[in-house]
């Protein structure tokens, strides 16, 4: 069985023209030709382009990718095992990149001055300040955002360490709800997600159970705090949108 380069291409994600610059470099060369000469691509070659496209996926740059797949000693079952490690490290990374990014957004958007050290340690080579700035322009013109800028002046890092502190324990004690199988509508559901609305309360400002909905919605359709809450849990932010809702309707009902 051997494929043209359109379909390896449509199979692969990735363009002909990328394909026909593996052939060029000797990086992907096609198994076979046609009679017409074009490049007819083979299972073998497949897995090939699978490998590269697997190295590309981790930062490894062309000449380094030709010269790992062409050891003669390598074992591809060893390159798979490898790989298979430096994504899982990779995803791990992620997520705890994703949980510092909504500290560092949560603590700039409150008004807790964090030291250029904290800063770059849990951002990386990100900056912050652009996540406050966007905040701002969400959310400056109302109160909810003015009354939680009013009560963060007030906060010290210990207070802020604590409120942290409180959400990863209730992050736990969903994390163990949701393991034991309790749907969105189940009451202990809806009490985890009346808690929720009470930490807002309680840190931030008022939360009436119609904006907490509204902020249930965003917890899934903004991606950076979609990961800040399945990083507790995978699926956790839906579960939780879903309680919420639960929990307003048992409340306004």
């Amino acid at each position: 069985m051997s494929y043209s380069v359109g379909r390896v291409a449509g199979f692969a994600g990735v363009t002909v023209r990328t394909l026909h610059h593996y052939d060029d470099i000797g990086l992907l060369v096609p198994s076979e030709r046609s009679h017409a000469g074009h490049r007819r691509y083979s299972d073998a070659d497949l897995d090939r382009l699978q490998q590269i496209l697997f190295h590309r996926e981790l930062g490894f740059p062309l000449d380094e990718v030709a010269a790992l797949l062409d050891d003669p000693a390598a074992d591809p079952r060893a390159h798979l095992r490898r790989q298979h490690e430096l994504l899982t490290a990779r995803i791990e990374k992620l997520q705890k990149m994703a949980a510092a990014v909504e500290h560092a957004m949560e603590a700039r958007t409150m008004g807790i001055d964090l030291t250029p050290e904290e800063r770059f340690e849990v951002f990386g080579d990100k900056d912050p300040e652009q996540y406050a700035q966007e905040a701002e322009q969400r959310w400056g013109g109302t109160e909810a955002y003015a009354e939680s800028q009013r009560r963060a002046a007030r906060y010290t890092k210990d207070d802020w360490k604590r409120m942290q502190a409180e959400v990863a324990d209730w992050g736990e004690r969903y994390d163990a709800l949701m393991a034991a199988g309790d749907a969105p509508t189940s009451p202990a559901a809806m009490d985890m997600a009346e808690e929720h609305r009470r930490h807002i309360c309680a840190w931030f400002y008022d939360c009436p159970y119609e904006m907490h909905q509204g902020l249930a919605e965003m917890y899934v359709s903004d991606e950076r705090f979609k990961a800040f809450y399945d990083s507790m849990r995978p699926g956790l932010a839906e579960h939780l949108r879903d309680a919420i809702g639960a929990n307003a309707a048992r409340h306004t009902t």
